[in-house]
């Protein structure tokens, strides 16, 4: 995303079972038949006093996002079919970009 010339990532911090943050970059959202879907890579801090300095790891993760009293909410797919039709349209949109490294993704 881009503001005043300057490019930004969107994060979004999920909190695990145990109550810890954990923050993520959002690097893509799609729609695959009748539900939109979010594609995030954890952020790593290279200097945990600037949040400006990130890096990010390589596993990306893909969520449902499902609609609860008005607010979005992340599902995890666990449903197999749905999981492979859903990445199958991932893995087709970033080869449509012809991304060049993994920065090109944010």
């Amino acid at each position: 995303m881009s503001t005043n010339g300057e490019e930004q990532t969107d994060i979004v911090i999920l909190v695990d079972e145990e109550g810890n943050e954990h923050n993520f970059a959002l690097v893509d959202r799609f729609q695959v038949d009748m539900y939109e879907y979010a594609v995030l890579v954890p952020v790593l801090y290279i200097d945990d006093e600037n949040e400006d300095e990130v890096d990010f790891e390589d596993e990306a993760y893909i969520f449902r996002i499902d609609l609860e009293e008005g607010e979005e909410t992340l599902v995890e797919v666990e449903d197999e079919v749905e999981w492979n039709q859903v990445a199958a349209v991932w893995e087709e949109r970033v080869q449509n970009q012809d991304y060049t490294d993994d920065d090109d993704l944010l």
